[in-house]
């Protein structure tokens, strides 16, 4: 295509900025962006006559939601128009750079504060007057309007397969496999089986604490797993809110639940329903059970307000009974009351003592 010629007007350094919300079909060779991208030269090479050219940098924001502005090529494009270094931003369409008209209209102030015109290939407007800012909103709020319907319909019909009983993708339990192509959670036998051990350890043990340390000597590791960023957590000790977690878990029983209501689910239970109901029994009846947050006891002067000097948690509180009956009170670190020596060597310290040693100074 031949440039028309300049007839020496200004220069206007243009910035080409593209978006998908997805990740599919990136990997190709000519994908979407590349799309985006070349509508948008061809339209700065029409306006050649003007003085306009193509910034040679990159801004593509592949997988990444109009929803709000968290985006590592929007967030560059940006520090280069605050650094002067752009004088005009050029997207395919106006909902590519964002669907939120709060968001947008901050980006246009930044745009007329920097002298930045903001132009759309295929949707006629210019910002530099109220005519082109009024067909703007016009074309964001639809654009809005059109982000808010998909998140409904998206979280309906998410609601209606997890009233069917299926599973939707997350990270499955332990004891369960995905089977992605078929949607739908496998039992993996040997996770399972000490799945089942849990339970009725805990019913032996009574005490969630108890059955990590005994499964934590017997070597078994709560699983690792890689995130869809890419960031990897890998496999670690059990804690007490594992096994917790593990025994509340409805979805052994061969359910789901939705909205605090239970649906059978297409999987196969792992845990028998007396066995399950046995463990909650015994869960519920606990007097420190994990019901509704305690508020801070009035008898801990330091509670909330210590922290450990070993590890830097948090210094949580504790009471026993002494030889003669009476109640002692103690501080001991959080990490320590967790994890046992592994989390931390700090021992307990009296309450009393404490206290009187802060109060004093």
């Amino acid at each position: 295509m031949n440039e028309p010629p300049n007839n020496g007007a200004p220069k206007v350094r243009c910035a080409i900025y593209t978006r998908k919300s997805t990740s599919e079909g990136l990997d190709s060779d000519f994908n979407t962006l590349d799309a985006q991208r070349e509508a948008a030269q061809y339209f700065i090479r029409a306006m050649a006559g003007e003085g306009w050219e193509a910034l040679p940098h990159r801004y593509d924001d592949g997988g990444f939601t109009g929803a709000n502005t968290d985006r590592p090529a929007l967030e560059r494009l940006l520090a280069d128009i605050e650094a002067g270094e752009v004088d005009c931003m050029v997207v395919y369409k106006v909902d590519r750079l964002s669907r939120s008209l709060m968001d947008f209209a901050k980006l246009l102030a930044l745009f007329d504060q920097k002298d930045v015109t903001f132009v759309s290939t295929t949707q006629n407007f210019n910002t530099t007057n109220s005519m082109g800012r009024l067909t703007l909103n016009i074309l964001l709020s639809f654009a809005q309007f059109e982000r808010e319907m998909i998140a409904e319909r998206t979280r309906d019909k998410m609601a209606a397969a997890r009233k069917r009983g299926k599973w939707l993708g997350s990270r499955p339990p332990y004891g369960y496999l995905g089977d992605h192509d078929k949607k739908q959670l496998v039992v993996c036998e040997e996770e399972a089986e000490r799945v089942r051990t849990i339970f009725r350890m805990y019913l032996r043990l009574g005490s969630v604490n108890a059955v990590a340390k005994r499964i934590n000597d017997l070597g078994w590791m709560k699983k690792g797993y890689r995130a869809k960023t890419g960031r990897v957590t890998p496999p670690r000790k059990y804690r007490d809110k594992d096994v917790h977690t593990i025994l509340r878990n409805v979805t052994y029983l061969g359910k789901v639940e939705f909205n605090g209501e239970l649906y059978e689910g297409e999987h196969e239970a792992i845990v028998s329903e007396e066995l399950f109901a046995r463990v909650q029994s015994v869960l519920s009846s606990k007097a420190c059970g994990r019901g509704r947050r305690r508020g801070r006891n009035p008898e801990y002067l330091l509670q909330g307000i210590a922290w450990c000097g070993l590890c830097d948690k948090r210094i949580t509180t504790t009471a026993g009974r002494g030889r003669n009956k009476e109640v002692c009170r103690y501080y001991v670190c959080s990490n320590r009351g967790r994890k046992g020596r592994d989390g931390c060597d700090h021992s307990r310290l009296g309450a009393e003592e404490l206290e009187q040693l802060v109060v004093s100074r």
